[in-house]
């Protein structure tokens, strides 16, 4: 059931982040809205810069954020930059919310992350579950900088009454994701791989691990629009889930990744690799009662960014050295 509504119309709405997969599609979502979108690039202000942030909020003065920017990669990138994940995440989205609060910000969405959860969470993973148990050792520094964010929300929401809340979207992928060959999520990963596989004419494409993690995926513009949703109809300081309510196995994404790229090869699995978490779903009966669903099916958003990324394939080859 539908609550409180904050109105978006003639309002100025800081997307922080809007050059990430998150950001853009918040800002093609927003256009739906009559409400002045502000943007600004990590070349005008780096919001790990504390002065440099809250001068710029307080120079633009934005009615409402979205806190979507984050310092963001898969298992590789991970492990080998666990400090950056930790403290670039930390600094960013400890200015963005000071420098909101500062500012008088009217409401503030900051984006967390499904690994905020513990490793071996009942399944489906309601909210309640966030610090019960140990998290997953392979992005457990991000998870960190995220579980830090949504209790910064709560503390200024208790100390000086801030209406600032936290969703936790679950996997996500569509236009504007990271293809980098080492340092994507899954399904990007995947999708670059089948391709190069289909187009070298490989019989073959080498999958991380055992193939038998569980993850649930969610179209991207399918995120933005439910954090539009609850930026107009949730004001609780409890976290909010956001997902399809449904899961698969990496290998039962690969067959489908490899149906819409065409690759009819077989798939190997290299056992050298982490799996991570055995198996992520979020119970989505929070957002559902508020009345949102996602309305993507996965087909048909793996089909829509297989057409992103192909037609980025030269910016990415030349980037990442692709052949």
């Amino acid at each position: 059931m539908i609550g409180t509504q904050t109105k978006l119309a003639g309002k100025k709405v800081w997307v922080a982040g809007h050059r990430g997969m998150v950001g853009a599609a918040l800002w093609r979502r927003l256009r739906e809205e009559d409400c002045e979108v502000l943007t600004v690039s990590r070349s005008e202000v780096d919001l790990r810069d504390s002065d440099a942030t809250t001068k710029w909020v307080q120079r633009h003065k934005p009615d409402l954020v979205f806190c979507a920017a984050a310092k963001v990669g898969g298992i590789h990138a991970n492990n080998e930059m666990p400090a950056d994940f930790l403290c670039d995440n930390l600094r960013i989205q400890l200015n963005v919310i000071d420098a909101s609060h500062r500012a008088g910000v009217e409401k503030l969405v900051f984006l967390g992350s499904s690994c905020i959860y513990p490793r071996l969470a009942e399944q489906p993973i309601q909210e309640s579950a966030l610090m019960t148990g140990p998290l997953e050792p392979t992005n457990q520094w991000y998870a960190v900088a995220k579980i830090a964010g949504i209790l910064q929300c709560q503390a200024y929401r208790q100390q000086h009454g801030s209406n600032f809340i936290s969703a936790m979207p679950t996997n996500l992928y569509g236009p504007g994701d990271n293809y980098h060959p080492l340092n994507s999520h899954v399904v990007a990963a995947l999708i670059r791989k089948a391709h190069e596989a289909k187009i070298r004419g490989e019989d073959r494409m080498v999958l991380w691990g055992s193939g038998k993690p569980k993850r649930e995926f969610l179209f991207v513009d399918d995120c933005a629009d439910a954090l539009v949703f609850l930026m107009k109809h949730y004001d609780q300081a409890n976290p909010v889930n956001i997902g399809v309510g449904e899961d698969m196995t990496i290998a039962e994404l690969a067959r489908t990744i490899a149906t819409v790229v065409g690759f009819g090869g077989r798939f190997e699995h290299d056992l050298t690799k982490p799996d991570g978490t055995p198996r992520k779903l979020l119970d989505v009966s929070r957002l559902r009662t508020l009345g949102w669903q996602a309305a993507t099916p996965l087909k048909t958003g793996l089909e829509i960014a297989y057409r992103d990324f192909c037609d980025r394939i030269p910016a990415e080859a030349e980037a990442y050295g692709a052949r």
